[in-house]
């Protein structure tokens, strides 16, 4: 979800209709008045991590209390980040329900959660080999995954599970293939009867796929931008016009200062910079993090490694989360949305996914099935 995307509120509001409502732990200090201005101008990256922790902290109680007990609130920690150990420790110990890790192989996450065992921990993966090899690696700990996300990088938002943007359309992620292969894996590892919950992401957009993806072998569906454009999405109005209103040939694949192909909006900053970039890492060298924060284990920019991206992520991902145009990095997949260019509360979103009916105009009662019948429904919270 970027810098700030998906803090309490939308996570809060995504546990309280049931699902499982997932905080992106990535510098949420910026959500935060004061802590900004402690460490806004700061050249102290001890003060700036010191104070994401006390921001994660923050939001993750304020979500649990918007979800009122109901679903689940989890945390997004990128492995990628310098700081994911103090991420996943802080996000237990401020009451998280789930620990979600993606952007690289998080073998070592039994031993970091290891004091809160009724902390369902969760890692992305986009193949079955990789799924494979941490299994074997967590076994070997004596923990299983409580859930697998499979994340198709041909369609999914942001960092990409590829490793070149070369590989993303390649035929061991597909969602067929990769579902198939974790199933014939459970059951030649023994873990059949383990009943680890398989949960598809990428490019998921209607009722009729999430149908299809059951059907498949998938226990249950994560999406990204359909909720980051959501009444309830934590950033800025412009941010959710910029993805709602996007086309196919507005959105492009490039590759991150994370190392890792990652896909956005084409908006004036990235199209300036895509028109640069092989110049940039013709230059590339290594140099002081402009931002003082060294937010990324591997920084392409600061690194000096000239096949990553040569830009500070944080600072553009942050523009982002204010809704400025001209200088923001806009994550977003590459299909289509549910309600297209509208922005819709999350309650109809999760309706429409469950039941295939959409809402009819501006009415947030009355809902339309797939042959055109309407009739008035009841979105409310559930348990």
């Amino acid at each position: 979800m970027g810098v700030g995307i998906s803090a309490h509120r939308l996570a809060g509001t995504v546990a309280g209709l049931g699902g499982l409502g997932t905080i992106s732990s990535v510098d949420l200090r910026r959500h935060h008045a004061d802590l900004m201005a402690q460490t806004g101008r700061s050249r102290d990256k001890a003060a700036i991590d010191a104070a994401n922790l006390v921001a994660l902290d923050r939001e993750i109680r304020a979500a649990l209390a918007l979800a009122g007990g109901r679903g689940m609130i989890a945390v997004n920690v990128m492995r990628a980040v310098a700081e994911y150990a103090s991420y996943v420790r802080q996000a237990c110990e401020s009451g998280a329900e789930a620990i979600v890790v993606g952007a690289g192989l998080p073998l070592d996450l039994p031993e970091l959660a290891s004091d809160f065992p009724d902390v369902a921990l969760i890692p992305i993966l986009s193949d079955a080999r990789g799924i494979a090899l941490l299994l074997k690696k967590w076994m070997r700990r004596q923990r299983l995954p409580d859930a697998i996300v499979i994340e198709n990088p041909r369609f999914a938002a942001g960092h990409l599970g590829a490793p070149r943007i070369a590989d993303i359309d390649a035929p061991q992620f597909a969602f067929p293939t990769v579902l198939e292969g974790t199933l014939a894996l459970l059951r030649e590892l023994g873990l059949e009867s383990e009943r680890i919950p398989l949960i598809v992401a990428g490019g998921i957009h209607s009722h009729e796929q999430v149908r299809a993806l059951i059907a498949m072998g998938a226990n249950g569906v994560q999406l990204g931008t359909p909720f980051a454009v959501s009444e309830e999405g934590d950033a800025h109005p412009e941010f959710k016009r910029v993805l709602a209103e996007a086309k196919p040939e507005d959105i492009v694949t490039f590759m991150s200062a994370a190392g890792l192909p990652a896909r956005a909006v084409k908006t004036p900053w990235l199209e300036g910079y895509l028109m640069k970039e092989e110049k940039l890492q013709r230059r590339a060298h290594a140099r002081d993090c402009i931002a003082a924060f060294d937010c990324l284990h591997q920084c392409g920019l600061r690194d000096g490694n000239p096949k990553a991206g040569q830009f500070c992520i944080d600072t553009r991902l942050a523009y982002a989360l204010k809704g400025d145009v001209q200088r923001g990095l806009f994550f977003r997949g590459s299909e289509s949305l549910p309600f297209g260019a509208a922005i819709r509360p999350v309650r109809q979103l999760v309706h429409y996914l469950l039941t295939g009916e959409k809402p009819v105009g501006e009415d947030d009662d009355v809902f339309e099935d797939t042959a055109g019948q309407r009739r008035l429904a009841v979105v409310g919270q559930s348990g």
